[in-house]
């Protein structure tokens, strides 16, 4: 097809060609959608414009990704679960060249990982890529952000999975004594894994009952009160280092208890049990007795939004607030019933205290 307005088909995928420091340049947009495509030419055009366009340069994704997670290490204290999802990535779209990773593979990796996990989970890949090529363009590395053409996924409504009583009676019994006491102690502070297994004696106030980390996700520090079934769990710990939570056969601090776990779960006959089910359970059953901004506190949310995605109101809670409003109480059905037929008995028939008016007199 000829050339128009620097765009062209080259089979079913559009080209475009623009110009860069004196240079026509030429490059597919890896879409079959023109608009997408006048989009991407636009994006190029806009990247020339304000001299941040780069000419692309032969780099993988490989190597993109070992720069990327050297920057990460450095920068961020979650690059553990940027390695996770760059795995994914690598696994599903191989090691292509920066330039062939297009619009359209990039939705092909979408629909390919929706198949085995949630949404959600895609998302933070998509978001982990386009973090990759933002930094690629700042490094010199290659031009142009592909994923900006890309939609994110719908995620599915927040709805997290909780323990009941019960269930963590079961867990609990089935489980040996180390573990007993961590999922007990999390159960009743609500510990992120990380700053549960990091906690030292020195965080731990004994007289003022209350425990005060600096959180390793915010670096905020975070004191928390301590019931009395938290404060049990540390009476029974040996103080053989620093760390409260010692495994019982080396005495050094606990970095991982999964296969524990997951086999007390299995004891127990539950399915998947997780660290951030316990603080879930202690977020949902905080709220049924404290105001949001209090949870907030004891959980050490950064924003008070994330708290309120746990706020699911009883439709009894739901009444006695109306309730409390000035003349709000609400009748209840039986009372209804009586009014109305009281109502009925009260309502004048027909003839009842009519005026009589005089007989018309004709008039000769």
């Amino acid at each position: 097809m000829k050339e128009r307005d620097g765009l062209y088909l080259r089979g079913k995928t559009w080209w475009i060609s623009y110009y860069a420091d004196g240079e026509r340049q030429f490059e597919s947009t890896g879409t079959k959608n023109k608009r997408d495509a006048e989009t991407f030419r636009s994006m190029r055009i806009s990247e020339v414009q304000r001299r941040v366009f780069v000419k692309d340069t032969k780099v993988a994704l490989d190597q993109l990704g070992e720069r990327y997670m050297e920057h990460a290490k450095l920068h961020k204290r979650s690059w553990k679960r940027d390695e996770q999802l760059l795995g994914d990535l690598k696994r599903l779209l191989g090691n292509p060249m920066l330039k062939d990773i297009t619009p359209t593979r990039i939705e092909k990796f979408q629909q390919a990982r929706a198949a085995e996990v949630a949404p959600a989970t895609v998302n933070r890949a998509t978001a982990l890529l386009k973090r990759m090529f933002f930094q690629a363009e700042k490094w010199g590395m290659h031009s142009g952000n592909p994923v900006r053409l890309v939609s994110f996924l719908r995620e599915d409504s927040f709805n997290p999975v909780t323990l009941s009583e019960e269930q963590e009676a079961n867990l609990i019994a089935a489980a040996p004594p180390y573990i007993q006491d961590l999922v007990t102690f999390d159960l009743n502070t609500g510990l992120r894994k990380s700053d549960l297994f990091d906690l030292k004696w020195a965080d731990v106030d004994m007289e003022r009952r209350e425990i005060r980390i600096v959180v390793k996700k915010n670096r905020k520090v975070h004191e928390l009160p301590l019931n009395e079934a938290a404060l049990g769990v540390l009476n029974r710990q040996r103080r053989v280092c620093e760390y409260v939570f010692a495994h019982p056969l080396t005495g050094q601090k606990i970095k991982d208890v999964r296969g524990a776990l997951e086999a007390s779960a299995k004891r127990a006959g539950l399915g998947k049990v997780t660290w951030h089910m316990f603080r879930h359970t202690i977020a949902t059953r905080l709220l049924e007795n404290a105001d949001v901004v209090t949870v907030k506190e004891v959980l050490g949310h950064q924003s008070i939004n994330t708290t309120i995605r746990y706020t699911h109101p009883s439709r009894k809670r739901k009444q006695t607030a109306m309730e409390q409003l000035p003349g709000g109480r609400t009748v209840p059905a039986n009372d209804n019933v009586a009014t109305a037929k009281a109502a009925n008995e009260n309502r004048p028939r027909r003839g009842d205290n009519l005026v009589t008016m005089p007989p018309r007199t004709a008039v000769g």
